[in-house]
């Protein structure tokens, strides 16, 4: 399945060459918007180029690795664009990142300094003896909000104004002082080459260890000129006199809001709207409020918290030109909802963190949501294959496999990993399950390992998870696998009710909704109640934590 090769977007080779462009053609711009505070693109430049600085004089050479701990604050873009420019390679990581997970990351990627927010201090503290990282940066929100409001952002979180006085580990420096002494120091231009590492971003880890994946400045880049053409229908509604915004409500530290959100953004010369706190709907929407937002880029969870908030409709959506749904399966009923709410058709893609991130993409102009996950973005061929990696037959499912200039160089120091996912001809084997349907789209299926195996058939959990959604009450649900001695594994649904106190749906009208809609050997064994789901940062729901806890 191969899209035809169409030009892309001429522009710079690196995400360094990116920004620094960006800086120069839209100096006065803003860049940023957060907490009432306008970032200017000169302003980001001036900042980046200050912490460059300091990565210069903290002693780390081309190549090393810094890990970068913040949330959706402007320090965060100041210190990706700082690290890049200085020909270093940036490692996300979550900022509320628990301290097991946190040892390991930092001693896989070999990170030598680190840049966090202060909320990370517990964890940094118990794991600061064990690995490598000696120089450290701490931040705090209000850092580069302004002196006025960045001391009411700081006093209004803790209560009491913020000890500045004392390091709060040792070797470490506060932002500002980081920023003085790169500024005194100066910074030495780096020839950052496309071929170079641009950051290593690990996976998700639902099904095991996180690996790194190596994403090298060519092949974000090219993401990202593959995005802007295929977003071009869209972005072409935005009016002449309008600057674009793109509200970031995905963590940036996560490859998809990092891409599309964040990057893509500022490649446009737009404004990226940071949201540190998307998960409070109501000041999400307060935000969303205050500004003309043209880019949208969200998961299902997101767009269903929006649409049935009763604030939703304090949002002025007639700007809205594209709401674009990733990372997690996007449903019907939140797809119905979103377009009655806004008016604005969800546009659903697929990616991963392999392919830096996206693989497809549904048409921006189409009407309405399609239930596929589009065609290949230009220069991306996408093949099915079976377990002994042959082409399937014509409309058969089969693992969904990705080629292009996107995809990874491979997983960081795992040589047998990377070559357990790589074909030899190039193709990236995502664990996904795909099918081409009538129309020539592709169409998820599901994960490959969480397929449930009942009496022989395939049951995919994604099936089921759409029709249980159609039922009224039901916020959202999982589908796992449930061991039975009998057929081998069971389907156990976890559902989330849009009312908690409520006594609808009960486990008689889940079941009854499923007896009518799904297959024998679909339904479910057993149905729980739950409060919430355990997920991802991305959004992303993680079906081993409900298969490992029964």
């Amino acid at each position: 399945m191969n899209r035809p090769p169409y030009p892309l977007p001429e522009g710079p080779e690196t995400l360094a060459s990116m920004l620094a462009g960006s800086a120069r053609q839209w100096a006065s711009r803003p860049a940023l918007a957060c907490l009432g505070r306008n970032v200017s693109y000169a302003e980001l430049e001036a900042w980046s180029v200050a912490l460059a600085g300091w990565l210069q004089a903290s002693g780390l050479q081309r190549g090393d690795r810094v890990a970068v701990m913040l949330p959706s604050l402007p320090q965060l873009p100041v210190a990706v664009a700082a690290v890049l420019r200085a020909g270093l390679v940036l490692v996300n990581i979550n900022p509320q990142c628990a301290a097991a997970d946190l040892e390991f990351l930092l001693k896989d990627s070999g990170a030598r300094a680190l840049i966090a927010i202060d909320e990370a201090l517990p964890a940094l503290r118990e794991v600061w003896a064990r690995v490598l990282v000696r120089r450290a940066l701490i931040t705090t929100p209000g850092d580069l909000l302004g002196p006025v409001r960045g001391r009411w952002i700081n006093h209004r979180r803790t209560g009491q104004r913020p000890r500045t006085d004392a390091p709060p580990l040792p070797g470490a420096e506060s932002f500002r002082q980081a920023l003085a002494l790169g500024r005194k120091a100066g910074f030495q231009a780096v020839a950052v080459a496309p071929d170079d590492i641009a950051l290593l971003q690990y996976t998700s880890g639902t099904t095991g260890r996180p690996l790194g994946a190596v994403l090298l400045h060519r092949q974000l880049v090219a993401n990202l000129a593959q995005c802007q053409t295929w977003f071009e229908p869209a972005l072409r509604r935005l009016p002449p006199q309008e600057t674009l915004v793109t509200a970031c409500m995905l963590p940036l530290h996560h490859i998809y809001g990092f891409t599309v959100a964040l990057l893509l953004t500022l490649r446009l010369g737009g404004c990226a709207l940071l949201l540190p706190h998307p998960q409070d709907t109501a000041a999400t929407l307060k935000a969303l409020a205050q500004r003309r937002v043209h880019c949208l880029p969200g998961t299902d969870a997101l767009f269903h918290a929006l649409a049935s908030h009763p604030a939703c409709d304090s949002v002025d959506w007639s700007s809205l030109c594209l709401a674009v749904g990733g990372s997690s399966p996007v449903q019907q009923a939140t797809a119905r909802l979103w377009q009655h709410r806004t008016g604005t058709a969800l546009c659903e893609g697929y990616g991963l963190t392999e392919a830096s991130p996206v693989v497809t993409c549904n048409p921006v102009d189409a009407p309405a949501w399609t239930g596929s996950i589009g065609l290949p973005l230009p220069g991306t061929e996408i093949a099915l294959l079976d377990d002994t990696g042959e082409p399937v037959p014509a409309g058969t499912a089969g693992e969904i496999a990705v080629r292009g200039p996107q995809v990874m160089a491979g997983y960081w120091q795992r040589p047998e990993a990377t070559a357990r996912v790589m074909t030899a001809d190039g193709y990236f084997r995502t664990g996904d399950i795909g099918l081409i349907d009538e129309a020539g789209q592709l169409r998820l299926v599901d994960r490959k390992r969480d397929t449930i195996f009942v009496s022989g058939f395939n049951v995919y959990p994604s099936e089921v998870e759409d029709v249980v959604t159609r039922l009224p009450g039901v916020a959202e649900c999982a589908a796992v696998a449930l061991r039975d001695v009998r057929v081998g594994e069971a389907v156990k649904l976890v559902v989330v009710k849009a009312d908690p106190g409520s006594g609808y749906p009960s486990e008689a009208d889940v079941r009854a909704h499923c007896d009518a809609h799904l297959s024998g050997h679909k339904r479910p064994r057993v149905v729980e109640f739950r409060n919430t789901l355990p997920k991802t940062p991305a959004g992303k729901v993680m079906r081993r934590a409900l298969r490992e806890h029964g």
